[in-house]
């Protein structure tokens, strides 16, 4: 029974892979089902039997990448937003929000890049894309939420406006901009991003 589940994630994990190549070289309109199911080696009808759709498909793709696996941990509970939630230091807890976000978006941007570009012309793909800009908006106002609480904010900040920087340098198209347009390393992303956030969120000194 253990052998025959293994072999069924195998197969969907196969067929995950598949789809992210294709989408990423094809775009997400341009590629079927049935190309999918080629590339992974399957038959069609098991891919439909999997994923019922395309856009379960991408959906699944998306979230296991933000995630990391396919846990069905909410995004609040991860142990790395939990640790920068928890950390009394509030230079830290910036610092490991720059952290995660880079891990995220390293595993993350090439599906987001699909979506985003799909998201102008196909209503479901668009609503996923809104969906995500949600569910992002409401981790970084819990973070601001907890760095205020842990020291006062920079003068004339408020919780709400410190989300919004915070959504605003933490976004996956800064993240593309600087990295994917302009060549910066991750590395380099990640420290600026965190030096930016202290910035414009703490106080001087």
């Amino acid at each position: 029974m253990a052998r025959r589940a293994d072999k069924t994630q195998a197969n969907r994990q196969r067929m995950r892979a598949a789809a992210q190549t294709l989408f990423v070289a094809r775009g997400y309109a341009a590629t079927s089902m049935q190309a999918i199911a080629d590339e992974a080696g399957m038959a069609v009808q098991t891919l439909y039997f999997t994923f019922k759709t395309k856009r379960a498909l991408l959906a699944e793709l998306l979230d296991i990448a933000v995630a990391g696996d396919d846990e069905p941990v909410p995004n609040l509970e991860r142990p790395q937003v939990r640790a920068a939630l928890d950390n009394p230091d509030p230079v830290a807890q910036l610092h490991e929000q720059a952290r995660f976000a880079r891990e995220v978006y390293e595993r993350v941007a090439p599906v987001l890049q699909v979506i985003a570009h799909a998201a102008t012309a196909d209503s479901e793909i668009h609503e996923l894309w809104e969906t995500n800009n949600a569910q992002r908006a409401v981790v970084m106002e819990r973070m601001a939420t907890a760095l205020a609480a842990k020291t006062a904010l920079r003068a004339g900040l408020d919780a709400a406006m410190a989300t919004d920087i915070t959504l605003a340098l933490l976004s996956p198209e800064l993240y593309h901009l600087l990295t994917a347009r302009r060549g910066w390393t991750a590395d380099r992303w990640e420290q600026w991003t965190a030096d930016a956030l202290v910035t414009q969120l703490l106080p001087p000194g």
